[in-house]
């Protein structure tokens, strides 16, 4: 894309930290398709871990206080990244989260430079609807950039947003680190000593972080089902595998699988670095969520590793998984379909997992790559550029 004019095109994009999730993920693969286009690639946030990667891709980062939605202080920040937009020449604006955002439009709006949205989530409408004047902004770029088919028609019926204004972006793996033949011997040797995996053992994973509504609980209570039919079956493992925000959820996860009578088979891992291996040692990949999930990368990665996946049947699961094909949908939050699923997916031949694994691997090389999620938000930008039309 190169530059455009006279002078070298500056995208800022703003989101409330750099610690860790899908948000910040996408966040850094834009930023350095944007600084391989020859633009200049600036992030705003509160900071974290992964400002490093954000760096070392060529990004800007510059700290501030978005995280806080603290009225006073969404204000403040409107000052603050006026300075900023000025004294940086930017030339569009993408906001990925609220309180970031109602600053990022107001400074917007004062300096006449384009404002683009991504709605990565439903964000609850609370009681009687009351945060959905705060979640409104999401629907007010001059485009609303939709992670699925399933968040699109949320905005649409929820915030009367145009079809028109709407740019369907799915959210994309990184095709080369999720990719089977790069994942060495080694690897997999080292991760299934390090987790006491026995080359008989067999695993689900269930990725992501351990809060509340990831499904940790159903899946224990879905264990719970497969030991009724099964009771002498020893040779099943349960990683949990992700960070979380509240140590005692862990312990109350694994007080309730001993309580369930499947504490021998579950497995909590809060840090792993090498998610790729742990795909490629396990025999099917779990997503759970009891919400539904904007996009859920899980179900995507796990395809990008060949690996059988089963997810529940809502949010855009249903769009990633190609059913009985690719993976296996649960009716939601039902233990007994979700060890149905389960069952399905430890129970095919090798014959039948080669055949899963190649539909697997080329449905996510086609549809939910990163390379083609980057390109489709640089024409985004281009698109809003060429408007020339103040807001």
């Amino acid at each position: 894309m190169g530059e455009s004019g006279q002078s070298k095109r500056v995208c800022l994009q703003v989101l409330p930290s750099l610690i860790a999730g899908g948000v910040e993920r996408g966040t850094i693969d834009v930023a350095q398709a944007l600084v391989n286009a020859g633009w200049t690639a600036l992030v705003a946030s509160t900071g974290g871990p992964m400002v490093r990667e954000l760096e070392r891709v060529g990004a800007v980062h510059i700290g501030l206080p978005l995280k806080s939605k603290s009225p006073l202080n969404i204000r403040r920040n409107v000052d603050a990244l006026v300075e900023l937009m000025a004294h940086r020449n930017v030339s569009v604006v993408h906001a990925r989260s609220r309180a970031p955002a109602w600053s990022a439009m107001r400074a917007a709006e004062k300096l006449s430079i384009p404002f683009v949205t991504t709605f990565h989530g439903t964000y609850g409408l609370g009681p009687f609807g009351l945060k959905k004047a705060y979640n409104r902004v999401m629907a007010e770029g001059d485009i609303v950039i939709a992670i699925s088919e399933f968040i699109r028609t949320h905005i649409i019926g929820n915030y009367g947003v145009p079809a028109d204004k709407i740019r369907l972006i799915h959210r994309g793996v990184d095709v080369q680190s999720f990719d089977p033949a790069a994942v060495t011997s080694v690897r997999l040797i080292q991760l299934a000593q390090k987790w006491r995996l026995s080359e008989s053992t067999r695993v689900i994973m269930l990725p992501g972080r351990i809060t509340g509504w990831k499904g940790h609980r159903l899946l224990i209570d879905a264990l719970a089902v497969m030991k009724q039919r099964a009771p002498n079956a020893t040779d099943l493992r349960c990683m949990m595998v992700g960070p979380t925000e509240t140590p005692h959820l862990v312990d109350a996860l694994l007080s309730y699988a001993e309580e369930k009578g499947v504490g021998g088979w579950v497995q909590i891992v809060q840090d792993c670095n090498d998610i790729p291996a742990a795909y490629m040692i396990t025999d099917v990949a779990v997503s759970a969520s009891t919400d539904p999930e904007a996009f859920g990368r899980v179900v995507a990665e796990a395809q990008a590793m060949g690996r059988p996946v089963v997810a529940p049947a809502h949010g855009a699961a249903p769009e990633i998984i190609e059913p009985g094909v690719t993976g296996w949908l649960f009716t939601p939050r039902d233990p007994v379909s979700l060890a149905d699923a389960m069952e399905r997916a430890l129970n095919l031949s090798q014959s039948e997992r080669e055949r899963l694994a190649a539909r697997a691997i080329e449905r996510v090389r086609k549809y939910f790559n990163k390379t083609d999620m980057c390109a489709k938000t640089l024409a985004v930008y281009d698109e809003v550029l060429a408007r020339k039309s103040p807001r």
